[in-house]
């Protein structure tokens, strides 16, 4: 017998640790059946209980034995033992049949029954039982059997015994059905095999199938078959020749072709297109290969803009260019098929794609000017939509598709607009369709998934017959977009300018107000009547000195005092506080980002950012809710989508201040950061609270936007920008650090001070403040008058206090002199402005303190001792 075999295995099928023809570890043994003919095999058996239906029989012959004795006087006793023996004999062979030994009639047609039925399989077939003994077998496989060279019936582990990896799977097979499961294994047969049957005389392929075959509730046996396979898997192998040849010619066709999925994914690109754009074969259909990777940006617009038709394929003609490995373009017709499904939605497309650049040397004359139209027409930076006669889109350009990128093919112009507008648009379309000369241009909003603005234009198209009508739009939205913050910027900096200027002016007559409420308390008792009306008096003009604070915030015009901290440190800080502020409704939860950058702000004043933006949460949320404030980082890659545009890319620290409450229309979204506007009601809010916050960030150099929804509140996000600390100031903070002296509280000195200031008020105050303190004071209401005193004193001063604002020569003009003079004597400026406002006018002098306005007399002592030393 030949023994040459090839196998195959089916997918999925494992190979055991071992494999011998016949398994070492019997777990599953195929016993061979008895010897017997060829043709005789072996019945079922019926189950029964043999020993109990005799016992039975036995016991009920006893009963009618013992029954007929009583009546032995009546009938003979001969006659009552044949009847006895008769009965006898008639109970065996009932309870035989019940008990499987006796066979009535019926057996030998039901046998040729199932004969007829296994042979109809016409495929080799045997029955096993649960310890393997083949039980039955049909004419098929006995003329297998008898093909191989056996004399008898033999099992399949034996029939294929001399083919060691068929055995293998005969034994996988075996533990299958063992195990109760249906199981199957593919195998090839090299011609000249006795086992392949039929299929001898050539290569065979057979499938040996197992089936679990339980009857009742007896033992379980197993239906094994041998399945000819060898016609399907020739058919198959026909048809992926055939494939291959197709593929070949799709291959080397003389045009591109590829077909993408629904999401866009390239599913399959001929090797014609594939060396066009220079592409790796191999590696275009692995899933990685988009539609944009292949097709530039405008022309995947494009391809994506066609109008679904529910159930019906689509097929379009543009002229785009494609996309290179190298980064060139190709000029490019292509025929693009889509399909959509009973909904409408995209099913996988095929498009076939010419390379125009052969063409051009021969379309000299109509033929190029038209593909050189169509490619400009693609590529203008003007959107431009053709609407036939019943006004629905016939072409556009890949712009329009950027400004509108809801538009489809077939579809309405008016209904890619604001609802608003589109009686507006629709009345345009209409006059240039019935010929009107001249169509006023028209500015839309064009709706997306972020709202574009763009102006429209309508003229007739002759050539698209009556009634059509040519589309011209222009994207305005970086032009509205600039329009508004430039107006928005001109109003701020003149509210700005007012309210700095105010505030000035204020500053100092609280100074005065501030500073004589302390000369007074200083000369009266807290038992005195009169020292609760001055600290009245003094209480007032403080908080009158916060208001002008704010204005001053909110005209960046204050002056900050930077430290580098962390905002963890300052959120924790903060906690105990804001949970009073915030009363009892309102849950505050605090949620810290991790390994936080440091950041470099006011303290002070950062601090009242978050105060104000937290009252403002509690006032949104009446009813009580939950106050979220969350810390993270934002990367620079991070902050490229946040506003582009409006915050420059950068290292950031981010806290976002969120609650739950009513949430803002976007009419007041307009207007929350300009002074005095609130929506509270009259006393219970000043309308400087977020106008405050605003140029504090701004100052800081930090930026802050607004996000609200009617209903589900508000979030304000703020974001500081990175410290990075030198090593000159690690330096100075370390030392800093180490040196660790006390500040001085005796605010006595000595020595002479030149004080400048033009408000009479103030230099009243700050004079008596002085003398008060030990100090000689030399007095001038101008930069010029200091100058002349000094001239008159004939040496130089301890120290300069100067405000900065002055007629005829302000504080800057006359430091400057005095340095040209020689005089080097350190200067304190006083001022109502912030510091960096006039440092600029400084020319890199740095040796001057600054103290702003108002400020009472402990504060004005303590800034000339320590600039006095």
């Amino acid at each position: 017998m030949s023994k040459d075999i090839q196998i195959e295995p089916e997918s999925g099928s494992s190979k055991p640790a071992r494999t011998p023809a016949s398994p070492p570890d019997k777990e599953v043994e195929l016993v061979q059946a008895e010897e017997s003919p060829v043709r005789e095999p072996r019945p079922a058996q019926s189950d029964g209980k043999p020993v109990l239906s005799l016992l039975l029989a036995i016991s009920l012959a006893v009963i009618v034995y013992f029954a007929v004795q009583t009546t032995g006087t009546i009938v003979p006793q001969v006659v009552v033992v044949a009847l006895a023996l008769m009965s006898l004999m008639g109970l065996l062979a009932v309870f035989g049949a019940l008990a499987g030994f006796v066979h009535f009639g019926r057996a030998p047609r039901q046998k040729e029954f199932f004969d007829q039925l296994f042979d109809a399989v016409g495929e080799p077939c045997v029955v096993a039982d649960a310890r393997g003994l083949i039980i039955y077998s049909n004419t098929s496989y006995q003329q297998l059997v008898s093909a191989s060279g056996q004399g008898r019936i033999v099992n399949l582990e034996t029939l294929y015994a001399g083919y060691p990896d068929v055995s293998e799977r005969v034994y996988r097979l075996a533990r299958a059905a063992r195990e109760g499961n249906e199981a199957s294994e593919q195998f090839r047969l090299a011609a000249g095999s006795a086992a392949a049957g039929a299929r001898s005389d050539a290569a065979a392929w057979l499938r040996l199938q197992v089936k679990p075959l339980k009857v009742g509730a007896g033992q379980p046996y197993s239906v094994w078959r041998l399945i000819d396979e060898t016609d399907a898997r020739a058919s198959q192998e026909d048809a992926f020749e055939n494939l291959q040849y197709i593929i070949n010619y799709l291959d080397h066709a003389p045009a591109g072709f590829f077909s993408t999925t629904a999401d866009g994914a390239i599913a399959y690109v001929n090797a014609t297109l594939a060396e066009w754009l220079g592409l790796d074969l191999s590696a275009t259909t692995d899933g990685n290969l988009k539609l944009s990777d292949i097709v530039t940006d405008k022309g995947a617009k494009l391809l994506g803009g066609i109008e679904p038709e529910a159930g019906r394929p689509v097929t379009e003609v543009f002229d785009l260019d494609l996309a290179t490995r190298t980064g060139e373009t190709i000029p490019a017709r292509v025929v693009h098929r889509c399909e959509f499904d009973s909904e409408g939605k995209l099913q996988p497309s095929r498009t076939l794609v010419l390379d125009r650049r052969a063409h051009f040397a021969v379309e000299k004359n109509s033929g190029e000017a038209q593909v050189q139209i169509s490619r400009l027409f693609n590529s203008l930076p003007i959107g431009i939509v053709q609407l036939n006669a019943k006004g629905t889109i016939e072409t556009m350009n890949a712009a329009f598709l950027e400004l509108a990128p809801k538009a489809k093919r077939r579809g309405s112009l008016s209904k890619l607009v604001r609802e608003d507008e589109r009686e507006t648009l629709d009345r345009l379309v209409a006059d240039a369709a019935g010929g009107k000369a001249e169509t006023k241009p028209t500015d839309v909003h064009f709706l997306g998934a972020e709202e574009t603005s763009g102006q429209v234009y309508c003229v007739a198209d002759e050539t698209g017959g009556k009634g059509a009508v040519m589309v011209f739009a222009v994207d305005t939205t970086k032009h509205s977009s600039l329009e508004t913050q430039l107006a928005q910027s001109q109003k701020m900096q003149a509210v700005g300018q007012l309210a700095g200027g105010v505030a000035h002016d204020f500053n100092n007559v609280l100074t005065a107000i501030i500073g004589f409420s302390d000369l007074l308390l200083a000369r009266h008792r807290p038992t005195d009547p009169s020292f609760a009306d001055i600290m009245n008096i003094k209480q007032n003009a403080n908080r009158a000195a916060n208001l002008v604070r704010q204005l001053l915030a909110f005209s960046r015009r204050q002056t900050l005092r930077p430290e580098v901290l962390s905002l963890t440190d300052v959120l924790s800080d903060l906690g105990n506080l804001l949970g009073r502020l915030l009363g009892e409704t309102v849950e505050l939860k605090i949620v810290h980002g991790r390994d936080l950058d440091r950041i470099k702000v006011d303290i002070n004043q950062f601090e009242q950012v978050v105060i104000n933006l937290c009252v403002n949460a509690r006032d949104a949320m009446p009813d009580g809710g939950v106050l979220t404030l969350r810390s993270s980082n934002v990367s620079a890659a991070e902050s490229e989508s946040v506003k582009p545009g409006l915050m420059p890319p950068g290292e950031y620290v981010l806290l976002e201040v969120a609650d739950t409450g009513t949430g803002m229309p976007q009419d007041v979204l307009d207007k929350i950061y300009e002074p005095f506007f609130s929506t509270k009601e009259v006393g219970k809010g000043t309308g400087l609270g977020l106008s405050t916050v605003y140029g504090i960030i701004k100052q800081t150099g930090g930026f802050i936007f607004c996000d609200s929804e009617l209903g589900k509140g508000t979030t304000f996000k703020v974001y500081l920008p990175q410290y990075i600390e030198t090593q000159e100031e690690e330096s100075a903070r370390v030392a800093e650090a180490a040196t660790g002296e006390p500040k001085s509280v005796d605010l006595t000195g000595s020595g002479t001070i030149l004080l400048v200031e033009d408000e009479d008020a103030v230099r009243s105050f700050a004079k008596r403040a002085l003398e008060s303190r030990g100090y000689t004071v030399l007095e001038a209401d101008s930069g010029e008058v200091g100058l002349e005193v000094l001239e008159e004193y004939g040496a130089e001063p301890d120290l300069i206090v100067s405000d900065v604002v002055m007629p005829e020569m302000d504080g800057p003009s006359m430091l400057r002199e005095l340095r040209k003079r020689g005089i080097k004597t350190k200067i304190v400026f006083i001022s109502g402005y912030a510091e960096d406002a006039f440092e600029k006018n400084l020319e890199g002098q740095t040796d001057f303190a600054f103290l702003p306005k108002p400020f009472t007399l402990k504060q004005l002592a303590e800034a000339v001792k320590e600039a006095i030393g």
